[in-house]
């Protein structure tokens, strides 16, 4: 039994009385407003900075959050030392229009193209670590309305201040906007239906991560480059689940942004999502010994909806096989 088996948490709260997710949330949960980028400048002790943002089609946000990073932690405060959009296959002006605000902007297809282009987020955060160099990547979503530059100072500032600290995840309210209203809350239906669920089952030592699933987060290079990626939307839960194993709860933390806005999705494209999350989890639980193993997943989705013409139920089958990378460093030949 490993120490970060589920039966060997379990055990640990029974002996010692004390809950090991409140006790590490109380030690490793920052605020944004903890951190001053001119603070944040000298604790970096030559370390350089990458921020990425994978986009496809999101020229209405996209070049505002750059032109925000660039003016007050390129220019303004040096904090940032590399500023790069992933483009992933962007039919609008996508990257025209992040180039323009003064990114280094990144064809997903144009990286590693001997080793082909999977179409989703994953595959751009993984190719994103070849098209970079900073010793701290962060990546942050690129269809964030409100944006606010204290997003990217908050997740650096327990890599750069923490000794041990490999890795930083965003927490933040996620309000929902159901057409009608907008309300403070409810915006992470995938996270709190799907992931919390799953993670309480077979990874309770990462329960107090308040937004598991949020595209918000930073780490080391080198903790990074030694995982695999999950495909789709399997990443976000994959690299912390991948980071926890590697390197233990307290290299992990995680850092109240406030509030963040983005647009929601529809119930169909949250199905797909929730498919990717339990496909990234079942491939951990393998890889992990801590399931035996078992027959291959299934890897097509039906959807139904009654047809608003017709009146009758009509069915669709979305094929969900996001796949995985490899680890960064396997493929360098490190």
């Amino acid at each position: 039994m490993t120490e970060n088996s589920p039966t060997a948490f379990a055990d640990r709260i029974d002996a010692t009385g004390v809950d090991p997710v409140r006790d590490w949330s109380a030690r490793r949960t920052y605020r944004a407003a903890d951190f001053r980028p001119a603070d944040l400048v000298a604790a970096k002790a030559g370390r350089r900075v990458s921020v990425v943002l994978p986009a496809r089609n999101e020229e209405s946000t996209v070049g505002v959050i750059v032109e925000a990073l660039r003016t007050e932690l390129v220019i303004g405060v040096p904090l940032i030392d590399e500023l790069v959009v992933v483009d992933s296959h962007s039919t609008d002006t996508t990257a025209a229009v992040a180039r323009t605000a003064g990114a280094r902007v990144v064809a997903q297809g144009e990286i590693l193209p001997a080793l082909g282009d999977v179409p989703g987020k994953g595959e751009a955060l993984w190719k994103s670590l070849v098209a970079t160099d900073g010793d701290i990547v962060v990546f942050l979503d690129s269809d964030l309305r409100e944006f606010d530059t204290d997003f990217a100072v908050g997740l650096l500032g327990p890599l750069l201040t923490e000794p041990g600290v490999v890795f930083s995840k965003g927490a933040f309210d996620r309000p929902l906007d159901d057409g009608r209203t907008v309300l403070p809350a409810g915006g992470g239906r995938v996270t709190e239906l799907v992931a919390r669920p799953l993670l309480a089952t077979h990874w309770p030592a990462l329960t107090g991560f308040i937004q598991p699933l949020g595209g918000e987060y930073a780490g080391t290079r080198a903790a990074l480059e030694s995982i695999p990626f999950a495909g789709a939307y399997g990443v976000d839960i994959g690299i912390l689940i991948d980071l926890y194993e590697a390197f233990g709860l307290d290299a992990l933390a995680q850092v109240d942004l406030g509030r963040r806005v983005h647009r929601n999705s529809p119930d169909s494209a949250l199905a797909v999502m929730a498919m990717h999350q339990h496909l990234a989890v079942l491939e951990r639980l393998q890889r992990h010994g801590r399931v035996a193993g078992a027959a291959a997943p299934g890897d097509t989705l039906r959807l139904h909806r009654r047809d608003g013409v017709s009146g009758e139920f009509v069915s669709e089958s979305v094929a969900v096989a996001p796949g995985e990378r490899p680890p960064m460093r396997e493929v360098r030949g490190g």
